[in-house]
């Protein structure tokens, strides 16, 4: 992964701010939240391990997510000096390689600290990191698929942060309901993550990025995304149904209802509305999954 041309600066350090931006705070959010409807759903008190509840939210957000935002924009740095040439590496404010030193340091921390949350923590870290680079990084780059690339990102932001806080509080496997609903909702962050593409939709489409919204096109897409974000959910719903949860099922229904009028708003103008959609519909949709982690509580989460 030589830098090219047009990405070569003077020798000097990264800019403090720079390198904040470079981890991105604002996407940590997700697997923290993830992290703690794990932990809701075990059944285990947080506070008879509240220590590790707090280093999973550590390791979840700032390392593992950081990392992976690092090298996603290491490994993307072509296509953002089309797209974005203002971000910290194209434009130099992270210069050289610091943004891959960034996130190969980031990835020694994260599987450290991931140690320290015993053998389920520690394989779900590894795991975590692996599919990080996998993402991002040549030969690999899932990130070219629209089907396996925020396939794989979901089931980091939704699904393996759920399953690794159960499992870290439980000491164990999660009982069955648990990972489904988890597997569930990380399913439905697929379609979160094809709403996400659309900002990168010309360098994707320049750099041979084949994500939903360039091989759909973005009205399609925008379709694809809104029926993946939703079938889970109503999965959710008839599984809390059958297991005697009826207002949490109620709940988490009216909290869909708010998502088809947001879809409603997102279909009207896919590639305008999109970052609108990811501030507002998903925010029900997140809001459902800890509703489910209560639900899951009541039955007894752990194994």
């Amino acid at each position: 992964m030589d830098v090219s041309k047009s990405l070569h600066f003077p020798h000097r350090l990264p800019e403090p701010r720079a390198l904040l931006i470079l981890v991105k705070p604002i996407t940590w959010f997700p697997p923290i939240w993830a992290y703690l409807c794990g932990v809701v759903s075990s059944g285990v008190s947080p506070w008879s391990n509240w220590g590790m509840v707090v280093l999973g939210m550590v390791l979840a957000g700032p390392v593992v997510c950081g990392m992976s935002q690092a090298a996603n924009d290491w490994c993307d740095r072509h296509v953002d000096a089309i797209n974005e040439p203002h971000r910290p590496i194209p434009s130099g404010r992270v210069p050289g390689r610091w943004g891959l030193w960034v996130a190969l340091v980031m990835s020694a921390l994260a599987l450290g600290i991931g140690a320290l949350l015993g053998p389920w923590g520690f394989g779900a870290t590894v795991f975590g990191v692996l599919a990080a680079w996998a993402y991002s990084a040549e030969p690999v780059r899932l990130k070219r698929s629209g089907i396996w690339g925020p396939g794989l990102v979901g089931l980091c932001y939704e699904g393996l942060p759920w399953f690794t806080g159960a499992a870290v509080l439980a000491a164990g496997a999660p009982s069955w309901p648990v990972i489904i609903v988890a597997s569930l909702y990380a399913l439905g962050a697929h379609g979160i993550m094809t709403l996400n593409d659309f900002k990168a939709l010309e360098g994707d489409r320049q750099t041979g990025v084949n994500s939903l919204p360039v091989t759909l096109g973005p009205e399609r897409a925008a379709r694809v995304a809104c029926w993946v974000m939703t079938l889970p959910q109503l999965a959710v719903i008839a599984l809390l149904l059958g297991w005697d949860r009826p207002w949490h099922a109620l709940a988490i229904g009216a909290l869909l209802i708010g998502q088809f009028w947001a879809m409603r708003i997102l279909l009207s103008d896919p590639k305008g509305r999109a970052p609108w959609y990811n501030g507002t519909g998903v925010l029900f949709y997140v809001s459902g999954m800890m509703v489910a982690a209560f639900a899951l509580r009541m039955t007894g989460g752990s194994g």
